[in-house]
């Protein structure tokens, strides 16, 4: 299809200014546009702003993920058919501690395949892949590796932001949003393992219904929507809160259903924002992550954060009977230091060919924790 003119294009953009839906067709060819860069930049930013404020329907991000997922995801083969991947959207209202980086080692821990797609910080000071750098993970490195890792250690992290990953406009066009787009949403399923099952952390809960409706239809066998609550005053976030309420649509072999539960209802206590919320740098987020994989006890509210993040996927997956017995088996996990074991794991086979991965984190644990890693080649 030849690139449409700007007058074409704005006429959608006119569209849904009016408040008027794009079928998956029309959304699939947009965003199309944007990822060639075929429209000026005003054009772009004035569509995501429209269709943001209208209100995606799922049809829409459908159209935006399937765009995305054909022409600008590099895709890798052979992993585990029982591939997960738990990822939130981004652009929540507060900001805290990496949560589903901790809540995917204590997943792959229990033996169930991980493939996470993240990305650098954008709105925060600390995002997925800038974490896991500063623990020793290549990031830049290939799909191929990434999938290598996957089936050698158990779990493996996409750069999102990665040319390698996605070498189109993906990049080019998140580095420059800076509020909630279809792309956060879209772009977070184009996963280049292409999961059947996962973990979506979503910025609004006006978004649940609609993101599970997509997750079911680009073929999500099993999967969790959440939102979590900080406070009484709208305050959100794209995890599991231990700080409030959160809200998670179920989606398992063709049923949904939606719920609400409170951190009390799971066994865990409810705790402050501050208790969970991001510190002011890389390196003491880092110190800090590798405080609560450890299961130190020194970060009982993050402990708990990842502990009910995590055993909500043990649950999905069938390995706990309960959500609560999932928050139970998670913590023990913690407790044992087997998440710590899967992040040394994780950096030999994702790791930098020279060594230097390892070494970063033999020194960040011997910091934190008085001793080096015990990981193959390391003292």
């Amino acid at each position: 299809m030849a690139a449409m003119v700007i007058e074409e294009f704005g006429t959608y953009v006119q569209q849904l200014i009016e408040r008027k839906n794009l079928s998956r067709t029309e959304s699939y060819q947009l965003f199309r546009e944007l990822l060639l860069n075929s429209q000026p930049d005003l054009q772009q930013g004035a569509f995501l702003a429209a269709l943001a404020a209208k209100g995606e329907t799922a049809d829409e991000i459908v159209g935006a993920w399937q765009a995305i997922d054909e022409l600008d995801t590099v895709h890798v083969d052979g992993l585990p058919e029982t591939i997960l991947d738990n990822s939130g959207t981004g652009m929540d209202s507060f900001k805290t501690f990496n949560v589903s980086s901790a809540a995917a080692l204590v997943v792959a821990a229990h033996g169930i395949p991980v493939a996470r797609h993240g990305a650098r910080a954008i709105t925060s000071r600390c995002g997925t892949v800038d974490i896991m750098e500063a623990m020793g993970i290549n990031v830049e490195c290939p799909p191929s590796a990434v999938a290598h890792s996957i089936n050698t250690a158990g779990i493996g992290l996409f750069n999102g932001m990665s040319s390698q990953v996605h070498p189109g406009g993906l990049g080019r066009i998140l580095s420059q949003i800076r509020f909630g787009t279809t792309f956060n949403i879209a772009a977070s399923l184009a996963n280049p393992a292409r999961p059947r099952h996962a973990m979506r952390g979503i910025y609004s809960p006006e978004l649940l219904e609609p993101v599970s409706q997509v997750m079911e239809l680009i073929g999500f066998q099993r999967a969790l929507v959440v939102h979590g609550c900080v406070d009484d005053h709208g305050t959100g976030i794209d995890e599991l809160s231990v700080c409030g309420v959160s809200s998670i649509c179920h989606i398992d072999a063709e049923r949904k259903h939606c719920f609400e539960i409170a951190p009390e209802d799971v066994g865990i206590p409810r705790y402050s924002a501050a208790e969970i919320a991001a510190t002011a740098s890389l390196e003491q987020e880092a110190q800090r992550f590798i405080s609560v994989v450890s299961g130190s006890g020194k970060f009982s509210g993050c402990e708990d954060f990842v502990a009910l993040n995590a055993g909500a996927i043990l649950w999905m997956e069938g390995v706990s009977p309960s959500l609560t017995a999932g928050v139970s088996d998670a913590r023990h996990t913690l407790a044992a230091g087997a998440a710590l074991d899967k992040l040394r794991s994780w950096c030999s086979s994702q790791g930098h060919t020279d060594g230097s991965g390892l070494k970063r984190l033999s020194i960040l644990e011997k910091k934190v924790l008085g001793h080096t890693c015990r990981s193959e080649g390391l003292s």
